[in-house]
């Protein structure tokens, strides 16, 4: 058999045993795959980008249409605020709901413990609806605008609105009035509703308050319920919370 030559290029080499351990990447092999590991990662990283922008960009769109909904109905029931107090020479609170009954001969229960049930005055005179009283909130559904009977009339979740009857019959003008969104049952609020917390007040403005780490909507600086704001006059509101 003719001997190949080991200087001969184009001789075949010869298979190396089963076991031998394999050569090391030269540096271009390393570059190599360094850079499709970092083209792999940039991939992956604009990938998660867009999500996030695009999860975002969802979630302030919804935001968007909460906050212009709950304005929206605000200053209905502002309207219908202004309209009752016309007529009773208050807005609705404890001492009208008698008045209420008597003008009205409605069946109903006009309670006070609550948004939902003080609202009732509003409906039973002026408003004969309840979509105006929804605000977006994590326990809240649309109104089926049945209130035929006290089982359905503003039942529980069909009322967005925290309630300040002080702050409604208050001449002092940045006095709340309405408050959304709220947590269930008060008194802080909750940020991933609308943003910001939607006050009206007794001067008939609607203004958006920041809210902290701790839910609490802070005007001036200071919570927006504490005692220590001058429309309060150094006592606790009674605000009545949506159910």
């Amino acid at each position: 058999m003719e001997e190949v030559s080991a200087e001969d290029p184009t001789a075949e080499l010869g298979q190396p045993p089963p076991f031998a351990p394999m050569p090391p990447p030269n540096l271009a092999a390393i570059r190599s795959r360094r850079m499709m590991v970092l083209i792999l990662c940039l991939g992956l990283a604009s990938i998660l980008a867009l999500g996030v922008f695009a999860w975002r960009r969802e979630i302030r769109g919804r935001q968007i249409v909460a906050r212009t909904e709950a304005i929206a109905n605000m200053k209905s029931l502002c309207w219908a605020l202004e309209e009752f107090q016309d007529d009773y020479g208050r807005c609705p609170d404890a001492t009208t709901a008698a008045k209420v009954k008597a003008d009205t001969g409605t069946p109903l229960t006009l309670g006070t413990s609550s948004s939902n049930q003080i609202f009732r005055q509003l409906i039973v005179t002026r408003i004969k609806s309840e979509r105006p009283f929804y605000a977006r909130t994590a326990f809240t559904h649309r109104p089926d605008d049945n209130f035929a009977d006290d089982a359905h009339m503003l039942a529980p979740g069909e009322c967005g609105f925290a309630y300040v009857p002080d702050g409604a019959n208050s001449s002092d003008p940045d006095a709340p009035v309405l408050m959304t969104p709220t947590v269930r049952g008060g008194p802080l609020f909750d940020p991933s509703i609308c943003g910001d917390a939607l006050i009206l007040k007794s001067d008939s403005t609607i203004v958006a308050l920041p809210i902290d780490k701790s839910g609490h909507a802070i005007w001036k600086g200071m919570d927006l319920l504490d005692p220590r704001q001058t429309f309060w006059h150094g006592k606790a509101p009674d605000v009545k919370w949506p159910e």
